[in-house]
């Protein structure tokens, strides 16, 4: 394997779910030679790619398709936050949840529909039809939790969108 190949697969190893454009930034390598190299990579299983949520994601050959899920959203501010907050808190309505967090509702159920997709939060609803959100695999989730940070441009999208979303509650 070239130099060039294992920085970048080192980079996916220590960052999983790191997407493109933080892997170029990341290494200061040019996007072309990113790619070339990605492309080898993948080619030969030593990284796997997944588009999700309109972002390519790269992962260790490690990660199966729940985890690949899972980062990909822990590494969304706001949904990483509602995950905490319920692993925290416990069951909770997305009522409390986006009081609690100071989001709005229609935000707080966007992400949640999404770990709900991914197989980290389910929906039980009680008698009354009446939505109560739980952590789906708080042992999984909270190991996937201590090796995931957002990146800064994460959480500037994310907090942009907070921003949005609050400008149109008012």
């Amino acid at each position: 394997m070239s130099v060039q190949r294992a920085r970048i697969a080192d980079a996916i190893a220590e960052v999983p779910g790191i997407h493109f454009s933080e892997l170029v930034r990341r290494l200061d390598l040019a996007p072309g030679q990113v790619q070339y190299h990605v492309t080898r990579l993948r080619r030969r299983d030593d990284v796997l790619e997944e588009r999700l949520y309109g972002r390519t994601h790269y992962y260790p050959p490690s990660f199966d398709e729940w985890e690949r899920g899972a980062v990909a959203l822990l590494r969304r501010e706001t949904a990483r936050d509602v995950v905490t907050y319920l692993l925290a808190e416990g069951p909770a309505g997305p009522a409390a949840v986006a009081e609690d967090l100071d989001l709005a509702r229609s935000t707080v159920e966007w992400h949640v529909g999404r770990l709900a997709e991914r197989g980290l939060v389910e929906k039980r609803r009680d008698e009354r039809n009446r939505v109560t959100l739980v952590p789906a695999r708080p042992a999984d989730t909270v190991r996937l939790l201590a090796a995931v940070e957002p990146s800064l441009p994460d959480r500037l999208v994310d907090r942009f969108a907070r921003l949005v979303d609050s400008l149109l509650a008012d």
